[in-house]
């Protein structure tokens, strides 16, 4: 009698059991689908009207990701050469401004633009980089077009960066500089993840990871700017916050590990996953011009 009465115990908590775990996946699937709609969610804005204190010229160009981008061009006499600024993950060309100030004021032409999804630029959903590698693209080729002779620098942001290093190749350019970039887009979720749910990131992260090849049509494997800066041709410029919690700093060292000579890095003390130019404008500036100079721009 007694051990029927605890297989029957056992019986009741393996059924509870089944039940929770039922439970908690059904709702960790509606929590990382929620957390999934919002990562790709299109992030429109309306830009306005151009800083007044630029030289600034309205542009639009096609690119293979299907958008019609939309962007800023600010001229420079004698330029030095153009320096695209590719911003991050649901921001826009004014995210750049300021660093578009500086760079024409030390004698750059300059071209702001807004990735697919984002700001101006028409598009369905954001992909992380993957589309939006199409935009960087673009802009380089639609810089060459404008300024012919002129060598072409490549700034980006998080997303910006990592849209350089995406695809078959990395972006042709003659230098780049990348800030927070991450190594894998399997890194990317994860980290972001992490920060809305917490501890609970270990076991829900991989529902999310799941999402990705239906909602932006490639496996998460198949996005790893860690893979194409190891192939870069150009002078590399890797800037990362101290205490990025998004692309921590290990991540950034291990990107600036893969890349080919001649490289450079540069950790924003007490910085996190922020604009590193607002977090400490006067070093950025001399930081990267310092760079480009060294690079013969």
């Amino acid at each position: 009698m007694t051990k029927s009465v605890e297989a029957a115990g056992r019986s009741g908590w393996l059924a509870r059991l089944k039940i929770a775990a039922a439970v908690v996946l059904v709702l960790g699937t509606a929590v990382t689908g929620i957390v999934g709609s919002w990562l790709v969610a299109p992030a429109p804005k309306t830009v306005g009207e151009p800083p007044s204190d630029l030289p600034v010229e309205a542009v639009e160009f096609d690119s293979e990701s299907g958008s019609r981008i939309r962007g800023w061009r600010v001229p420079a006499e004698e330029a030095r050469g153009v320096v695209v600024l590719a911003h991050g993950l649901r921001a826009s060309r004014l995210d750049m401004v300021d660093r578009a100030r500086f760079l024409h004021r030390a004698g750059y032409s300059v071209l702001l633009y807004d990735a697919q999804a984002h700001g101006e630029s028409p598009g369905e959903q954001l992909t992380l980089g993957v589309l939006e590698s199409h935009d960087a693209r673009a802009a380089a080729e639609f810089s060459r077009g404008w300024m012919p002779e002129a060598p072409i620098v490549f700034l980006g942001c998080s997303m910006g960066g990592a849209s350089a290093l995406v695809g078959a190749e990395p972006l042709a350019a003659d230098a780049l500089v990348l800030e927070a970039v991450y190594p894998t887009l399997r890194e990317a979720v994860e980290s972001r993840i992490a920060l809305f749910l917490g501890p609970l990131d270990r076991w829900l992260a991989p529902l999310l990871l799941i999402q990705v090849e239906p909602r932006i049509g490639v496996k998460p494997e198949a996005v790893a700017p860690i893979e194409g800066i190891g192939r870069v041709a150009a002078p590399v410029l890797i800037v990362a916050g101290e205490l990025d919690d998004r692309t921590t700093l290990e991540q950034s060292r291990r990107m600036f590990e893969r890349a080919p000579q001649p490289k450079e890095m540069w950790v924003v003390e007490g910085a996190g996953h922020v604009d590193l130019h607002r977090a400490a404008p006067a070093e950025y500036e001399e930081r990267v011009l310092e760079f480009l100079a060294g690079a013969g721009l």
